[in-house]
């Protein structure tokens, strides 16, 4: 039966992917990539044949509804983002609900997630935790935070590496500057790091030491 899989990739390591989900992407008509040239380098890896298509969060609300024409006409179509599981701070949610309006079947297979090591690796409490995905990066930050300012339980967000230090400054001013907290980048990767401390810790620690690199912040909820 057609229908629409969306597909975890690895976040780092290339091995870090299912069978399944390479027999998937092989048997597939059709493969959307958020980035096409980001995707290559993980089908080649894998010699998956598979046409691709861009798909990203500027042509997604053109696309849809042709996707969706596809997928009814009999066509099976994967969904993958450039790292990590699709519609997690990346796109796809919007396919998958008019999918899902169009009562055409949406599959979603298990795999990588970033947010998932970083918390089990930060030594924070991990049996409630709220994923937050990226800040606004202007108008609402301050906003965002403020509402945080009283959870209890573990808080997770993805930053850029050019933000990082700004985050960790402006979560230390709302939350605390001694607030327990981690930072995990590169996670799967040769250079993957993962340091723990304070707020204020953590923000000077990379005042110093310019980060690079994919980049999740865990922050300990208000005891």
């Amino acid at each position: 039966m057609s229908k629409l899989y969306l597909v975890p990739t690895p976040v780092g390591n290339l091995r870090d992917i299912t069978f399944r989900a390479v027999e998937v992407l092989e048997n597939a008509d059709l493969i959307l990539a958020e980035d096409t040239r980001q995707a290559r380098k993980l089908l080649n890896h894998y010699n998956i044949k598979t046409p691709v298509q861009s798909h990203h969060m500027f042509n997604e609300h053109k696309t849809v509804e042709a996707i969706c024409s596809k997928i009814a006409s009999g066509q099976t179509i994967a969904l993958i983002s450039d790292a990590g599981t699709p519609g997690i701070s990346d796109p796809g949610f919007l396919l998958v609900r008019t999918c899902i309006e169009n009562n055409i079947p949406v599959e979603t297979l298990p795999g990588p997630t970033a947010f998932v090591p970083a918390l089990i690796n930060s030594g924070l409490p991990c049996d409630r935790f709220c994923f937050e995905g990226f800040l606004p990066q202007k108008k609402g930050r301050q906003k965002k935070l403020l509402a945080l300012k009283e959870e209890s339980r573990t808080m997770i967000f993805y930053e850029s590496p050019y933000r990082l230090v700004k985050a960790l400054d402006e979560m230390a001013a709302v939350f605390g500057s001694e607030r327990e907290a981690s930072v995990s980048r590169e996670i799967s990767k040769i250079y993957e790091e993962n340091i723990r401390g304070s707020l204020s810790f953590l923000a000077d620690h990379y005042r110093n030491n310019t980060p690079k690199g994919e980049i999740v912040i865990v922050v300990a909820g208000k005891k």
